[in-house]
């Protein structure tokens, strides 16, 4: 910008704030995700015995110490002790040194019933008049920013500790050991050109680690090829271990507790959150089946063209089967009005618990929730997870073409 002062012209330069977001991620060797996928693996294997099991499975972990508490209803009871060994061998953690070993530590089973009062509100016969498990609130979202139509940042953050994960596991990844953190920044100020701005990595390692080495790893086989699975750019600023030590890590360096990574469960910050988590819950609890169907819907109205970003939020009171309410965000992007939209959700979705789990299957014996652990629960298109089809949009932009704008 050019002002005239005195008779001279000076020149002052407009420097625009660069427009960032953040989202991370963490592997399965974090001690809360530890919990997660124990509590997970036991619900997997109680609806296998029994479909109609009620289940809320809580997880504790600590120094060389497991305890497995919350609410089983059930004909079948598996060996939960078992379950958390194997689930701890799978992950890496083979001895208190790493992190929690697998066959020394001490495991606690503190498991009762569910309370009749509650289980009284939801079973009610045939399976599409189940109430509600609990109340609460529930969002579902969806942008058209990446091909799998999940926030670029959060997807990014679970590419990294996933590819990390595996390299340490097939034994490419020299000294890694399984607990690990990932942070994403994403420049949005050319929103139509996202860009990476920062990679954040904390890996735990072997003592006698040569961290340059190490570093070095990180930065091209880890950071700079998920850069490029994804089209973006490499030239990022790049933070690996900042602190400049992480040996000891998993439940010995930090407690873990089932459901305390709900944002990096979901969309990583780009969206509401009900507060509810997922794991160890059968999918009568509405925190985890809404929530899916949430983004069911999202999805399918961003692919079917009636916004570029969705953000669907259900309501439900215990006991009844019906949303108490339904409400959408579309960020100034959608092509149709709000009440079109909800009445095309309406129309076209039912988002009763019962219709919900007999949509998905979400409790056959063949579903297994514990792939859905880490990682994330949404735009995991190598899992084929019935929450991630697009078979509504046809149906939806039927709808649309008749109402109009």
């Amino acid at each position: 910008m050019s002002l005239p002062l005195g008779g001279r012209l000076f020149t002052r330069k407009v420097i625009m704030e660069k427009i960032l977001f953040t989202s991370e991620s963490v592997s399965e060797g974090h001690p809360d995700k530890v919990c997660d996928q124990i509590s997970d693996a036991i619900l997997d294997a109680t609806l296998a015995g029994d479909p109609n099991s009620h289940v809320a499975c809580e997880v504790f972990a600590t120094s060389e110490y497991i305890l497995i508490g919350g609410e089983i209803t059930s004909k079948f009871h598996p060996d939960y002790e078992k379950i958390a060994r194997k689930v701890l061998r799978d992950i890496g953690y083979t001895s208190a040194e790493k992190g929690i070993g697998c066959d020394t530590c001490k495991i606690d089973v503190k498991v009762q019933e569910q309370s009749p009062d509650i289980n009284m509100g939801v079973s009610r016969g045939s399976l599409l008049e189940m109430g509600a498990g609990d109340q609460g609130m529930m969002f579902g979202y969806a942008s058209n920013e990446s091909k799998n139509y999940m926030p670029l940042p959060i997807s990014i953050a679970h590419a990294l500790v996933k590819k990390a994960s595996e390299l340490r596991k097939n034994g490419s990844f020299a000294h890694a050991r399984p607990d690990m953190k990932s942070q994403v920044t994403i420049d949005y100020t050319d929103h139509g050109h996202p860009r990476i701005d920062t990679i954040l990595m904390s890996i735990q390692n072997d003592p006698e680690t040569n961290m340059e080495e190490f570093r070095k790893f990180v930065s091209e086989k880890i950071m700079k090829e998920v850069a490029r699975e994804f089209g973006l750019n490499e030239d990022f600023k790049i933070l690996i271990n900042p602190t400049g030590r992480f040996v000891i890590g998993g439940p010995a360096g930090d407690t873990g507790l089932t459901g305390r990574k709900i944002i990096v469960d979901t969309y990583g910050g780009s969206a509401h959150h009900g507060g509810g988590a997922f794991s160890g819950k059968d999918p009568s609890k509405v925190d985890r089946s809404a929530c899916y169907y949430a983004r069911y819907i999202a999805k399918n109205l961003v692919a079917a063209g009636a916004a570029d970003r969705m953000e669907v939020q259900l309501a439900y009171a215990i006991g009844i089967p019906e949303p108490v309410s339904i409400n959408i965000s579309t960020f100034k992007t959608s092509r149709y009005s709000d009440d079109v939209i909800l009445e095309a959700i309406k129309t076209v979705f039912d988002a009763r618990p019962g219709a919900i789990i007999q949509k998905f299957s979400l409790n056959k014996p063949s579903f297994k929730y514990l792939d859905t652990t880490v990682y994330g629960a949404f735009g995991r298109e190598e899992l084929h997870l019935p929450w991630e089809e697009l078979d509504k949009v046809e149906e939806l932009k039927k709808f649309f073409a008749k109402q109009g704008k």
